[in-house]
């Protein structure tokens, strides 16, 4: 297996960003060339960056059973938004990296064949990219996401989040611009048989329980179907460790 690390600079964000990516030696499984496995994006959360899925979880071996490429951008505390400083997180997200590992690696999976998940910030990021672009992507997962704008316009003045003026601009008219999830549901349901295939779960003890209950209520009742699950855990590593196993085995088992 080759773990690599490739620091490069987008044209989208104009900043050196490291790129962490899985990928599994071929093997009797495995026959397929490089530029045709299954690719997964995997998102990390506000205060990690690329490497932490690596650090943290069994996502090494987990990839390699299934000879799946994992590519786990760097984006900072960004929200893979699109700043008003010019600073294009999202679109680096969804158009210039798959251009980037394209022209490096071949790649160019089919939409079945790619996939895009993440935890908490990474939540948000990873069904922001399924719902506005839901013709990349044949399934998506939000484990814990930060799927709300309550939460980002809750902490206008907490130093804790002192970015989120930054990233999104007037905090105070956000609602249907594409930072705001209920916008991404509302159009999504014109045509919910174009969307991938849509996991959530939230962790019992979690703070965002409430708000994940009440984004699942929202997709049903959108009749966005969704598969989603809870479980006794917090906002935690060794819950997204399962969650990512579980997610794998539900689309590739």
């Amino acid at each position: 297996m080759a773990l690599l690390r490739i620091d490069h600079t987008p044209e989208t964000v104009k900043v050196n960003l490291p790129l962490n990516i899985i990928l599994p030696d071929p093997g009797p499984m495995r026959k397929k060339p490089v530029a045709a496995r299954k690719v997964l994006y995997l998102l990390h959360g506000l205060s990690d960056d690329g490497s932490a899925w690596q650090r943290y979880t069994t996502i090494e071996s987990t990839a390699n059973a299934y000879g799946l490429i994992v590519v786990m951008p760097s984006i900072g505390r960004s929200f893979y938004t699109d700043m008003p400083n010019g600073q294009a997180y999202f679109t680096y997200l969804v158009e210039e990296l798959p251009h980037y590992l394209e022209n490096i690696f071949g790649l160019k999976p089919s939409r079945e064949d790619t996939f895009i998940a993440g935890n908490s910030m990474g939540g948000y990021g990873a069904f922001k990219a399924a719902f506005l672009h839901p013709e990349q992507y044949g399934a998506a997962a939000s484990f814990s996401g930060v799927l709300s704008l309550e939460f980002i316009q809750a902490y206008p003045d907490d130093p804790r989040f002192f970015e989120f003026r930054h990233i999104f601009g007037d905090l105070e008219h956000l609602a249907g611009t594409n930072h705001d999830p209920s916008t991404w549901f509302s159009r999504a349901a014109q045509n919910p048989g174009s969307l991938p295939r849509l996991h959530m779960s939230c962790g019992l003890d979690d703070d965002l329980l409430p708000l994940n209950r009440m984004v699942k209520q929202a997709l049903t009742e959108l009749n966005i179907p969704v598969e989603y699950s809870e479980e006794k855990a917090g906002h935690e590593w060794t819950f997204w460790d399962a969650q990512i196993k579980r997610f794998l085995a539900s689309i590739l088992g």
